[in-house]
C-alpha cells in the first residue's frame, strides 16, 4: 500500500512539474502572466524561463520514471528532489530579505514548497522502508 502511495504522489508531481516545464518552454509569455508572484520578479526574459521549465520537465520526467519503476530510477528522484529543495531554498532566501515575506512564503507554499517536501518525503521513506503490515 505504501508504495502505492509513494507512486501516486510521485506521478502526480510528474504530471503538474512537467505540464509546468511545458508551460515555460512553450507558452513562456502566458506561463508568467498567470503564476502568481513571477512578474514581480523583474521583467519576462524568455530564455531564463526556457532555461527553468526545461529543468522542471527533466524534474517530471525523473518523477515520472520513479512512479513507475522505483527501485531502478531512485537516482532520478535525488536528483528530482534535489533541483526542487534547491529551488525551494532560493524562494526561502528571497523572501526572507523582502519586505512581504511572509506573504511570498506563504505564496509559494503549494508551488514551489510542497512539491520539494514531498519529494524529499519520498527520499526519505524509500530510503528507510517500514514492512508492511502481514495480513496472514
Amino acid at each position: 500500500m505504501r508504495r502505492a502511495i509513494e507512486a501516486g504522489l510521485a506521478g502526480l508531481l510528474a504530471v503538474l512539474l512537467g505540464a509546468n516545464g511545458l508551460a515555460m518552454l512553450f507558452a513562456g509569455p502566458w506561463w508568467y502572466g498567470v503564476v502568481p508572484g513571477v512578474v514581480a520578479t523583474g521583467p519576462f526574459n524568455p530564455h531564463f524561463v526556457k532555461d527553468i521549465g526545461a529543468a522542471y520537465l527533466v524534474v517530471g520526467v525523473s518523477l515520472g520514471a520513479f512512479a513507475l519503476r522505483p527501485a531502478r530510477a531512485f537516482s532520478a528522484l535525488v536528483a528530482a528532489a534535489a533541483f526542487l529543495t534547491l529551488h525551494a531554498a532560493i524562494h526561502v532566501g528571497d523572501a526572507l530579505a523582502s519586505s512581504a515575506c511572509g506573504h511570498d512564503l506563504v505564496r509559494d507554499l503549494p508551488g514551489i514548497f510542497l512539491p520539494a517536501l514531498v519529494s524529499l518525503g519520498l527520499v526519505a521513506t524509500h530510503l528507510n522502508p517500514a514492512k508492511e503490515p502481514s495480513h496472514a
